[in-house]
């Protein structure tokens, strides 16, 4: 059995307890791996590594920090395959989504930020005869990185590369749940000749190893993707500290169908934003409202194209939808079905969890499914499920689609499917979420800010933002 390892001062390394958890393939339910069962200890060492490397990386030219960036960049093209591979089998998500979509990105998510540092200026301020001001940003120090289970190396990549691109060394947990990229990119960094200690992992679970993280004093920045009840709990155990804080949090996104859109793309896109990597996206679409003049038409040609779609083996490249990537995870899903039947809603589709044959007979799959019938009130509607379930809700007004989507904790995206660009653009104001699409489902500008309001997170990742987040400004006034 192939145990992974922490990554720590240049070195992969077993944890300080020599304890391990199984690290099973969603797929078929069985255990392929043991992913490190690290402790404070672990966390110890990995942030010992990065103080040491810390004032070294920091001083090194931005060029030289870009050049190191882009080899790792390169790297993750050079072994895109088995990285995908590795994905698909740690997530049960579909190779060729994998493929396509998280591996290619976690490669630009190094090459944007390597470059990015080489075209950052910074402001002066004259004061005319008395003298002038200017502005440095300096790291903040070691940054901790925490990221989720549905995208692994995507995110993981998403906050490491800018962290890194900045000048600051990283203390990083991967979720226990798909460690197995993360222990990759270790080792591609040992190729790419990143000095020791400047990015350190550590596997384990949250409790132990995320906690210790944002409990560290000397770690001074939290970047951080999950579930908002964590990150609440990391905003807690932060705040002694007065560390920054970036948390990306938990979604209930809103896809909005005015009878003026383009029918067409407003349907397959629909599908796509709610199905993809099964529903555990925190983009998904999941509350679907369609405009009565067309929602009897929309929900059957919705249900048709669901049903259609291909749960299965997720190395084939015929598969849409793979397992969901935990049994646990499964069983809350299925919970929320239950409830929503509770509630009143009507299953229109699925709602199933499938046995395939051998091997994949184990494994954590779960028909697509639509449900109609609820109010936007109701807890199906205003909970966070990230799971292959949508429900279907009539609107009259643009007014009245704006209070069905605002009726969550939630505001992180929401989409707008209409040929009116005027009333998009004031519906998109008045819409209470951090990203709003027109017309499409994510598309993706890794220069704009990503982040959530309300109850989907503090502060934005992406670009400058990102970039500004880790480190911190300087005001230096010069007298004459």
């Amino acid at each position: 059995m192939e145990k992974i390892l922490n990554y720590i001062d240049g070195k992969l390394i077993e944890p300080v307890g020599a304890q391990y958890i199984e690290n099973i393939e969603p797929a078929t339910g069985k255990v392929y791996s043991l992913t490190p069962d690290s402790d404070h200890r672990d966390i110890e060492m990995a942030y010992e590594a990065a103080s040491k490397s810390f004032r070294k990386w920091a001083e090194l030219p931005a060029a030289e920090r870009s050049r190191i960036l882009l080899r790792i960049s390169e790297l993750i093209e050079q072994n895109l395959e088995t990285l995908a591979l590795a994905e698909s089998k740690d997530n049960g998500k579909p190779l060729k989504l994998a493929r396509m979509v998280d591996i290619p990105r976690a490669r630009d998510n190094f090459s944007f930020f390597a470059t990015a540092i080489l075209h950052t200026s910074t402001d002066t301020y004259d004061m005319g005869l008395s003298g002038f001001n200017y502005t440095l940003r300096q790291p903040v120090g070691v940054a901790g990185c925490i990221s989720p289970w549905n995208l692994p190396l995507y995110l993981f990549s998403w906050k490491v590369a800018p962290a890194l691109a900045a000048g600051c060394t990283v203390v990083g947990k991967p979720s226990e749940i798909t460690p197995y990229t993360a222990y990759l990119l270790g080792q591609l960094c040992i190729k790419a000749g990143l000095p020791p200690g400047v990015f350190n992992i550590v596997h384990g679970y949250g409790h132990k190893v995320g906690q210790a993280i944002t409990e560290h004093p000397g770690i001074r920045a939290i970047s951080f993707t999950g579930g908002t009840s964590t990150g609440k709990r990391i905003a807690q155990s932060a705040a002694p500290h007065l560390k920054k804080l970036s948390l990306e949090l938990g979604g209930k996104n809103s896809t909005i169908v005015l009878e003026d859109c383009d029918y067409q793309k407003a349907l397959s896109t629909a599908v796509r934003a709610s199905f993809s990597n099964q529903g555990q996206i925190c983009l998904c679409g999941s509350k679907i409202l369609v405009q009565r003049g067309i929602y009897d038409r929309f929900k059957k040609d919705f249900v048709a194209k669901v049903s259609e779609l291909k749960v299965g083996d997720p190395y084939s490249e015929t598969t849409q939808m793979g397992a969901l990537v935990s049994e646990n995870h499964l069983e809350k899903v299925l919970s929320y079905i239950d409830l929503a039947q509770e509630e009143g809603g009507k299953v229109l589709t699925g709602g199933q969890r499938i046995q395939l044959p051998a091997p994949f007979d184990g494994g954590y799959y779960l028909e697509p499914t639509v449900i109609e019938g609820l109010p936007a009130t109701c807890r199906t509607n205003r909970e966070e499920i990230f799971g292959p379930v949508v429900t279907l809700l009539p609107f009259d007004t643009a007014e009245e689609a704006i209070a069905m989507a605002n009726a969550t904790e939630y505001g992180l995206a929401c989409s707008i499917f209409t040929s009116d660009l005027n009333g998009a653009h004031l519906m998109a104001r008045q819409i209470e979420a951090g990203v709003v699409w027109v017309n499409t489902w994510l598309l993706r500008d890794l220069r704009t800010p990503f982040g959530g309001m309300k109850s989907s997170g503090i502060g934005r990742e992406g670009g400058r933002y990102a970039l500004e987040f880790f480190t911190e400004p300087k005001n230096i006034c010069v007298a004459y």
